[in-house]
Formats: structure tokens, sequence, C-alpha cells
């Protein structure tokens, strides 16, 4: 029998948010850890604000949004704030109520300078990280550390030299630009849109853009982010990065670095061994490292492991929203970078407690 489209929309419910939001879905794996981190970080958003004025939106809110954006790869912050007004799933993560009416994009622009001050973002990584620790999700021996390059919010066009006078006309948006047979370099040249992106490609016959590079420090258990960084793209940057990264991990004891070949240098393998690190970075045809090093199966485990940390590059840029930088300048990317990375080791945390809970019924039903 064919059912009746009915017209009449309901007026009165009793249904709230949570009610609709399925048993299973991951993202309940993942709000509680939220939610305890927020309140660890209560005293830090307590400094923030004054005492006495206007309330403002809730950080807490803020920076609920920011995880959902990288979450569900939502494009823009002002994209978040429509779709905010109907998705009710975004609304039970804010804890807003079904009829709480969504707040304005401008809020980001406003508040954003609040969490820069105070490295809220990087406050919200130790603790989701400590949470992992306590859990026991994190190795403290064994790390892969890379680096990749992520586009900025510039055009090459915007790529001028330095002191020159490039004054465009006023009726002309998108004039064209001929720099064929011109030699462009980072010493000469520098983006009149974002000044602090760098040319460079990702190899031999590659494209060269504008880009900014990010860093990933990764543990070897269950390829959770343990520390990040975001740098100009300087041919060093990758190698520097990583040595401020290590000065970070836990503990006295030596550990294993896994890398690709572009951390086989002696500088690198010379610092790291200083810092009681042992490099398992993969040979080059002129290798720095001998069969001391390269004769364990540790060093074999390492090179295998290693490429995991291309899950975390290929996660930031597809999901994440990283394929094109949406900011300018480094301290809002750095920002993005760390709450991004925040949102995959939630993610990743709750795949695993999900896995975890299978073993267990399954082992129950066995």
């Amino acid at each position: 029998m064919r059912g009746k489209a009915d017209t009449q929309v309901t007026m009165l419910t009793l249904i709230t948010a949570d009610q609709l939001v399925p048993e299973d879905h991951p993202i309940r794996q993942i709000k509680p850890i939220v939610d305890k981190a927020l309140i660890e970080l209560s005293p830090t958003f307590n400094r923030m604000y004054a005492d006495t004025g206007r309330p403002s939106i809730p950080p807490e809110h803020l920076l609920k949004a920011c995880l959902l954006i990288a979450l569900y790869s939502v494009r823009s912050e002002r994209q978040f704030c429509e779709r905010l007004h109907y998705d009710l799933l975004f609304k039970w993560f804010l804890d807003l109520n079904i009829i709480d009416p969504a707040f304005d994009a401008s809020t980001f622009s406003k508040n954003k300078e609040r969490l820069l001050e105070n490295e809220v973002a990087r406050k919200f990584l130790v603790v989701v990280l400590e949470e992992a620790r306590q859990r026991k999700l994190l190795s403290e021996d064994h790390f892969t550390v890379d680096g990749t390059l992520l586009e900025a919010w510039a055009s090459l066009k915007s790529f001028s030299p330095k002191g020159g006078n490039d004054a465009q006309a006023p009726d002309e948006k998108n004039p064209s630009v001929d720099f064929h047979g011109e030699k462009r370099t980072n010493d000469t040249h520098q983006s009149t849109t974002d000044p602090k992106a760098l040319l460079a490609r990702k190899g031999q016959g590659k494209e060269a853009k504008l880009c900014f590079t990010g860093h990933v420090l990764m543990e070897n258990r269950n390829g959770m982010v343990v520390d990040v960084t975001f740098t100009q793209a300087t041919g060093t940057a990758e190698r520097e990065a990583a040595l401020d990264m290590l000065e970070g991990v836990h503990g006295s004891r030596r550990v294993t670095l896994g890398a690709d070949k572009g951390y086989d240098t002696q500088d690198f393998i010379t610092m790291c061994r200083h810092m009681n690190v042992t490099p398992h970075v993969a040979r080059r045809k002129t290798s720095k490292l001998d069969g001391r090093t390269t004769r364990h199966i540790g060093y074999q485990t390492s090179q295998r492991i290693r490429k995991r940390v291309e899950e975390i590059f290929g996660w930031v840029k597809t999901v994440g929203g990283g394929r094109k930088l949406r900011y300018r300048g480094m301290e809002r990317n750095r920002l993005w970078w760390e709450l991004t990375a925040a949102a995959y080791n939630l993610l990743r945390m709750a795949k695993l407690a999900q896995r975890m809970a299978d073993k267990g019924e399954l082992c129950t039903n066995s």
C-alpha cells in the first residue's frame, strides 16, 4: 500500500539530539575524551577572558568546532556555522539544544587570537596524549619522524621580486603574469600574499609551489602522533624540526627513530647519538650508517613501520582539509596543524577502543 506524504510539521517534541546519535557511532568514543581534556584546560580558559563584560562564545565550543571541521572535512568555518543550524550531531557534540541558534562565523577570527596567545592548541594536544598514555596506547621507546609539504594559500603569480613595484591595475582582478625565462628563488623573490611561504618542490622533476612544512613525530606501537611542529619549507627544516621534537620525548632511556633517506646526514646522525637516540634512517648510496646499526632486526622493523606516518599525512590532506592551507602566515596554520593532529589522535583512540571492545565481546561469546 502506498503511504501518504504528510505535510504537517511537528510543532512540539520531547526528543533530544543525544537520542538521535547512534549508540555505536565513533563520535561517542571521542566526545568523553574531549570533554575531559577541556575540563583540564578550564584554568587556561579563565585566564583568557575578563571577569566582567559581555559573555562570549565559550572557548569549548570553538575547540570542538575546530575538531568537527577536521573530522568531517568541512571546507571552512563559515560553512561549519551554516551546517550547525541543522546538523543535530554537531549540536550534540557542542552540548547545544536542538533549538539553540548557531554562532556567527566571525567568532572564529575574533577569538583565535586568544587561542594563539595562550597556546591552547598545543596544550589540548598534550592533554589528549596524556589520556592515550594512561590507556597504554603509546610507545615510549620507538618513534618515527617525517615531514610533508603543505601548499600555502598563495598563488605563484604573487611570487615577485623583493622590494619591486608590482602594482596592478585596479580593474584587473586576475592579471596574466608571464614569468617564463625568469629565474625566481627565495633569496630574490617573495610572495605578496603570504611572505612566509617559500618556493619548494617535492623532488626532482616536480613542479615548485609556495609551501610550508608540517612535521610529525609518531610512536610506532599504534601509529599515534606524539608531537608536531610547523615551519617554513627550507632544505634543512625536516632535520632541524626532528631534533627539536626529540627533545620532548619522555624518559632517559635510549630510543629508536625511523626516518627516510632525507635524514641520512652526518650531522643529524651525530646529534641523534648525542641525544641517546638510535637513528634507524633509510640508507643512501653513500650512507652514514654502518652495519652496527643496520644488522639488527629492530632496524628492519623500524623501516617497515615508519611508512605508517604517510597514513597521517594522507588523512590530514584528504579528510583534515590540508591539501591546500586555509590561512595565511605561520601562526594560524600552526594552530590548525596542532588541532588537526589532535583530531587524528582522537579518531585513532576511538578506533582502538572499539577494536578492544569487539575483542572483549568475542572472548565473552567464545
